[in-house]
C-alpha cells in the first residue's frame, strides 16, 4: 500500500507500460485486420490501452508478456481482454503461490494463534498481518480485498525474487496452575447464599 507522499517505483511503472505497449504491438502484428477493426483510431487505441492496463495492473510485466505469447500462439482470432486475464491467472497459479482470492479467503478464515495456523504459504500470513487481523476479521469489502491484494502481490514478488519468509514460532506460555482456593469459594457462597 502506498502511503501519502510516497511515490510508486518509476522503474516498475515503466516496465509495466513497456509490457502493455509490447502487448499491443504483438496483437497488431499477429491480428492485423482484426486489430485495426477494433483499435483503428488513435483515440480507440489509447482508450483500449488504458482499459487493458487498468485491468492487468495486478500482474507483473513478465506474466503479461508470457500470457500474450500463449494467447497469440493458441488463438486464431483477436483475443479479448478476458482471454488475456484468464491466461495471466493461469500463469500466476503455476508459481506455487495461492491465488490472491485463495490467499484472501485463507487469511480471513485463519484464527489465533496465527503463527500456529496451517498456512499454505508464509506470505499469506505476512499479508494478513500487514493489513491487520482485526480489520480482516471485521470487514469483508471490495476495498479490503484490493488492499490485501496489493500487499500480497508485493510480498509475492519479494518471495519470487528469493526473499525467504518464515513465520515466527509462537512462544509457549508456561502458566502455573494455582491451587484451588477453597476459602475464597466458601466466602463467595456465603455472600451470595449459594
Amino acid at each position: 500500500m502506498i502511503n501519502p507522499g510516497q511515490k510508486k517505483s518509476t522503474l516498475n511503472r515503466k516496465e509495466f507500460i513497456d509490457a502493455i505497449d509490447a502487448l499491443f504491438l504483438k496483437l497488431e502484428l499477429a491480428y492485423h485486420y482484426q486489430f485495426y477493426k477494433v483499435f483503428g483510431t488513435d483515440q480507440r487505441l489509447s482508450e483500449g490501452k488504458k482499459l487493458w492496463a487498468s485491468s492487468l495492473k495486478k500482474f507483473s510485466p513478465s506474466i503479461i508478456t508470457e500470457a500474450a505469447e500463449i494467447v497469440i500462439d493458441n488463438q486464431p482470432y483477436l483475443p479479448t481482454l478476458t482471454d488475456l486475464i484468464k491466461s495471466c491467472n493461469d500463469i500466476s497459479s503455476l508459481d506455487g503461490f495461492p491465488s490472491i482470492e485463495e490467499a484472501y479467503i485463507e487469511a480471513r478464515k485463519s484464527y489465533s494463534p496465527r503463527q500456529d495456523y496451517g498456512w499454505s504459504h508464509p506470505i499469506v500470513y505476512f499479508a494478513g498481518k500487514k493489513i491487520g487481523w482485526n480489520v480482516l476479521d471485521d470487514k469483508d469489502s471490495k476495498e479490503m480485498f484490493h488492499a490485501f491484494s496489493r500487499v500480497y502481490l508485493k510480498l509475492k514478488d519479494k518471495a519470487a525474487n528469493g526473499y525467504k519468509f518464515s513465520i515466527p514460532v509462537a512462544e509457549e506460555k508456561d502458566e502455573e496452575l494455582k491451587p484451588f482456593n477453597k476459602e475464597l469459594l466458601e466466602k463467595l457462597r456465603k455472600k451470595h447464599n449459594i
